[in-house]
């Protein structure tokens, strides 16, 4: 029927409209973007209307296109949710989120709220080199994390650029401070190993940012994992700084504060199978759309990012 949509143009769009980027969706999509963009306009033709405003610099949705995004996601959440409910899949997923109250569990939560009829489980696997294995392996359906570099059958979004923040042990003069100047971090004992945001991705994304310094990693102490007890623990064992995320639950005896000159920030990103078809995948999506709605994707004039994801940007 000439009227009839196509589910996978429909998967396609949504995916090009999450981006607003047809290279960063062709690469979600593991195809190329000639084809992405060929398919595209194959389905703005059968519906006669124009889905996307296009310019050499960049992807804007159209009115039209901001109607179809909310009808094609509930459109392949029902698919979806149809097919493993006659595969005989109960529509539950597994989710790392590495660890209690960072940005994959504020992700997760909103998932949750917008649609309880779904179960979500939650892991802990400290960062996408535990995870990326068991995707593969199909042990787990979606991790977050810095992205592996190129990994085969993995799908990515980007989701976060989250501000770090420091914990500063009270009575600390720096406690003091609204804000912490990165330079005032140094000869401060610094700790970088310490929480649960602290996996391999971040080592390598703060050694980066502390080269200029000379830290050692070899010098560096084992990571610290576990809870705010632990943390508090650590503090006080240590009486040193914690370099930590924006999100850091509170930690007795310690107080949290915004890294500044320059802001630094930890890009986080949303990985699954690329064959995972899923309602929970879907509204796991949603969620990122409404909180990246806000600031989450801002870059502030002069902040820092690693590499590569630094160079990915310009």
């Amino acid at each position: 029927m000439p009227d009839d949509l196509e589910i996978r143009a429909l998967r396609y769009f949504v995916v090009v409209a999450e981006e607003l980027h047809f290279s960063r969706a062709a690469q979600r999509l593991f195809i190329a973007q000639q084809a992405l963009s060929r398919d595209i306009r194959r389905l703005e033709d059968r519906l006669g209307v124009r889905l996307l405003d296009r310019t050499t610099r960049r992807v804007e949705l159209t009115p039209s296109g901001q109607r179809l995004l909310t009808r094609a996601r509930e459109l392949l959440s029902l698919h979806d949710l149809t097919v493993h409910e006659l595969r005989g899949f109960a529509p539950s997923m597994t989710v790392d989120v590495v660890g209690p109250g960072l940005t994959p569990s504020l992700v997760l939560a909103g998932a949750r709220r917008n649609s309880p009829e779904l179960e979500f489980f939650v892991r802990f696997h400290t960062g996408t080199e535990a995870a990326v294995p068991l995707l593969q392996a199909e042990r787990l359906d979606v991790t977050f994390g810095r992205h592996p570099g190129p990994a085969e059958g993995l799908r990515q979004r980007v989701v976060r650029y989250e501000p770090l923040a420091v914990l500063i042990p009270e009575g600390n003069p720096l406690a003091e401070l609204p804000e912490i100047r990165l330079q005032e971090l140094k000869g401060t004992g610094l700790c970088y190993r310490a929480g649960n945001h602290a996996t391999p991705a971040w080592d390598q994304a703060v050694l980066q940012l502390l080269a200029p310094w000379g830290v050692d990693r070899t010098l560096a102490h084992p990571h610290v994992e576990g809870g705010a007890d632990e943390l508090a623990q650590h503090i006080r064992d240590r009486s040193s700084p914690i370099l930590t995320m924006s999100t850091q639950p509170p930690v007795p005896g310690a107080v949290l504060r915004p890294v500044v000159d320059p802001v630094v920030l930890f890009p986080w990103a949303m990985i699954w199978r690329a064959d995972l078809a899923h309602p929970a995948l879907d509204a796991l999506n949603a969620a990122v759309d409404e909180l990246t709605a806000g600031n989450w994707l801002s870059i502030p004039d002069g902040a820092w990012l690693p590499e590569p994801e630094a160079s990915a940007r310009r």
